[in-house]
């Protein structure tokens, strides 16, 4: 049996470290976490509940969760003290308590970066997609309550030309701002600090210092900013009402950044175009006034759904617990304040 007891977190444990992945993985990353450490599988891939999560904690020298386990500052508390490393799979970090997890002396870890070009590819698809009404035009198809060609029918906008505003420009935002100059849109971007010159021209972007402006004067408006305190309901009753009739939301980042509320009441009487929404505000429970409006076009939180991203993200995860267990601080160590 080897001990170890120079990890970075100062951590100690005999033999093969315990680690409990709390949702369902790749088989082929399942099968490598069981070759290099003892592994405690979900088989039946529901969220675990408050109580589970604490239980797998406590019996746990690392905890690999995913976004649909909100970790708080009291089930850290009542972690104990084997827990030493929580390894997230994915990038977005705000369902964990860092603050709690940094007095605790718990190194938490995500995935950043491997996720980027598929959330900006279904970001695009909805741009294309909700302006062009093709989720109506599907659902008319389907339907067989289609008629036939004619001039006048199902006619959307075209997005050339169109503004296309881009709250929060990371590597998500930038990536959209990628694809969106190839089909000759407008790009105009608001972030919590200005991008230098030379990726602002690298991406033919311009920085809109006020949010309000940007909002109002935006074709289509696509949201990849992080949840929180400071971005909670940043899409409110107050800014919908300001954008043009003929404007579009996309949402690809967190259900929590727009008031769903407001949102409805804004599509139900017209006063924007429509909306593409991948998260909701009380996901897997999507508002079916937000399913039934012809507008809308819903999608099942896929942003991130490849098989190849999944498959990086959980070598990201295998790497970060492995230099932890060597006794070297991960390479994606998450810092407080990170968010």
């Amino acid at each position: 049996m080897t001990v170890v007891s120079d990890t970075p977190s100062g951590h100690r444990f005999t033999g093969r470290p315990r680690v409990h992945v709390t949702r369902r993985l790749l088989p082929s990353v399942e099968a490598r976490l069981g070759e290099l450490f003892e592994v405690a599988l979900n088989t039946d891939d529901r969220p675990m509940t408050r109580d589970e999560l604490i239980a797998a904690m406590r019996d746990s020298d690392v905890l690999v969760p995913t976004v649909t386990d909100r970790i708080d500052g009291a089930m850290i508390e009542a972690a104990g003290d084997r827990l030493g490393l929580i390894a997230n799979f994915g990038a977005g970090i705000e369902h964990i308590d860092l603050h709690a997890a940094r007095a605790r002396k718990l190194i938490v870890t995500n995935t950043p970066g491997v996720f980027t070009d598929d959330t900006a590819d279904l970001t695009m698809m909805l741009i294309l997609s909700v302006p062009r009404r093709l989720g109506e035009g599907s659902r008319l198809v389907r339907d067989g309550k289609w008629t036939g060609w004619a001039p006048s029918a199902m006619l959307g906008h075209c997005i050339g030309g169109k503004r296309l505003g881009i709250i929060g420009m990371g590597r998500i935002g930038q990536a959209v701002a990628h694809r969106a100059r190839a089909f000759g849109m407008e790009v105009v971007y608001h972030n919590r600090h200005r991008l230098p010159s030379s990726i602002e021209t690298m991406f033919g972007a311009s920085y809109e210092a006020d949010l309000d402006t940007l909002i109002a004067q935006a074709d289509i408006l696509s949201l990849h900013c992080p949840a929180g305190s400071g971005t909670h309901h940043l899409l409110n009753a107050a800014r919908l009402a300001t954008m043009k009739p003929d404007a579009y939301v996309i949402n690809t980042a967190r259900g929590d950044l727009i008031d769903e509320e407001a949102l409805i009441a804004v599509l139900q009487a017209g006063r924007i175009a429509g909306a593409g929404l991948d998260v909701f505000a009380h996901e897997p429970q999507v508002d079916r006034r937000l399913i039934e409006l012809p507008n809308v076009i819903t999608l099942p939180h896929l942003g991130s759904a490849t098989i190849e991203g999944r498959a990086q993200a959980g070598d990201k995860v295998i790497a970060n617990i492995r230099f932890w267990v060597d006794g070297h601080r991960p390479p994606d160590q998450v810092l407080e304040g990170w968010a």
